[in-house]
């Protein structure tokens, strides 16, 4: 498709609609907004769990073309809703070339557009811009200075085009005047400092902003979207009223409601296509690391403020998928099925995702993490296992029976050792969770079987994940405790 390069061309050519000449980008957006929903078309890729909750708000946000902030906590796909908002643009959209500002042809702003226009008339250049080159983001720090923001008077453009300082010639455009006609992103809004939010809502509301004592004129035409911490913006000092008062709508995002909508998220989001069709993640695992985040997230011991984000299962599931690569690797084993061993072997990468509390830092974070995945795999049992007898298990740990295993020993070696449980095969195979009994399927179904009666209390473990009877130690009982080689007492 040719496109116009002059003003004359694109006078004669689509883009010289009535609509185009005059129309905001908030009216840009709507009306695409519009024709989405008209078509039944996804308004976001992506964004799981948001459908009657989230999205709503922010549909209701753009047709009443509002600037809008959302507030939540770390991990709620905030920065990636806003950047989603760019395909609610045009595809491609006229400007004048060479103008820093994006100048609409038809309508430009900018002085030195202006005078070019009544230089060269219908010949002056134009150029399209992309929707995503329409998005401007900035991640708010207290450094920020106006002159980010909104531009500062350059003295070397003054000196070389022999200008007054108050000129509007010599400003050097800051960030906010760059994103006219787009989207422009502030992250952590409440974390700049009070006299920079104030040039920004003057922007906002008047369109106009002093700059070094100099007062400028910048109807800017912006769709203005922020993200924040609830905590933060609620704080007194964080953010002055008048800046509130001008953002139209507020929206919260949460966490998924649900276990399954957190395991669309990691699958969705997690790099789990690698070594092609060797790798076999059971459905149970990745139940499991998801169950993590939930019980983190109602935990005493972490921090409600902060948040549990849901880059810990997405974390966790890729370092889980490592330590079983890591054991194919060691044992020359074809195939990678990762186990519970796994995700215990994980907690480096979740306990740096938890801010605890005093009572949790008492802990330690590896022990709080520990204690995380014990409960988390429990519930996964409950889940497989609810209408599957185990009790035959629990009775051979009774009589004295007891085993140790590690993270690196092969499918074959765990074998051997499982075996020797009553009923734990069994069990394995009723719950129809793997097919041969032979299989790497069968030895990570025999582990949640073991670490869950565990966590509920049915058997014990010693801290080397040594499996033996709950109350071997009250009846005198010894059992050898897990090392990194299996072996059977």
């Amino acid at each position: 498709m040719h496109l116009p390069s002059t003003i004359g061309e694109l006078k004669s050519s689509e883009f010289n609609e009535a609509r185009v000449h005059h129309r905001s980008v908030k009216d840009e957006m709507r009306e695409n907004l519009i024709n989405k929903l008209e078509r039944r078309q996804k308004v976001f890729t992506g964004i799981v769990g948001y459908d009657d909750s989230v999205v709503p708000q922010i549909v209701n946000a753009l047709l009443s073309r509002h600037n809008f902030i959302l507030l939540g906590l770390r991990g709620q796909a905030k920065s990636r809703i806003l950047r989603e908002l760019t395909g609610l643009l045009d595809e491609r959209m006229p400007a004048i070339e060479g103008c820093e500002i994006n100048d609409n042809p038809y309508a430009p702003i900018c002085k030195a557009c202006r005078l070019l226009i009544e230089e060269h008339s219908d010949q002056t250049p134009v150029t399209f811009i992309s929707r995503d080159r329409r998005y401007v983001e900035k991640l708010a720090t207290p450094d920020v200075t106006i002159a980010d923001l909104i531009g500062d008077l350059d003295p070397i453009k003054a000196a070389r085009g022999g200008h007054l300082l108050s000129d509007e010639l010599t400003i050097h455009y800051g960030l906010l005047p760059r994103a006219n006609r787009g989207v422009f992103a502030i992250n952590e809004l409440p974390d700049l400092a009070s006299k920079v939010q104030v040039g920004l809502f003057n922007i906002m509301q008047e369109g106009d902003v002093q700059i070094k004592g100099y007062p400028i004129r910048m109807p800017l035409d912006v769709m203005l979207v922020f993200s924040a911490n609830p905590e933060d913006y609620t704080a007194r000092g964080k953010i002055i009223t008048p800046l509130k008062d001008r953002i139209g709508s507020e929206i919260n995002t949460h966490y998924p409601a649900t276990v399954e909508e957190g395991i669309e998220i990691t699958r969705q989001e997690a790099w789990l296509g690698r070594n092609g069709g060797k790798l076999n993640v059971p459905e149970f695992i990745i139940r499991a690391v998801e169950q993590i985040a939930f019980e983190a997230r109602t935990d005493q011991r972490v921090d409600k403020r902060s948040g549990v984000s849901q880059r810990l299962p997405i974390s966790a599931i890729e370092n889980v998928i490592s330590n079983a690569e890591r054991r194919g690797l060691i044992t020359g084993e074809p195939e990678i099925v990762p186990r519970i061993s796994d995700i215990y072997a994980a907690l480096p990468s979740i306990t740096g995702k938890l801010e605890l509390e005093y009572e949790g830092e008492q802990r330690g974070a590896a022990n709080v993490a520990r204690d995380l995945v014990k409960t988390a795999v429990g519930k996964t049992f409950e889940e497989y296992f609810a209408h599957v007898d185990c009790s035959e298990v629990i009775a051979w740990f009774n009589d004295g029976g007891a085993i140790r295993t590690s993270d690196t020993d092969s499918a074959d070696l765990c074998m051997k050792s499982f075996r020797h449980v009553d009923g734990l095969i069994e069990a394995a195979t009723r719950s129809g969770l793997a097919g041969k009994t032979d299989s790497q399927e069968m030895v990570a179904v025999c582990e949640l079987i073991l670490e869950g009666l565990h966590a509920h209390k049915k058997i014990s473990r010693s801290e080397e994940r040594g499996y033996a009877a709950a109350k071997a130690e009250t009846r005198g009982k010894n059992f050898e405790s897990f090392s990194r080689s299996r072996k059977i007492n």
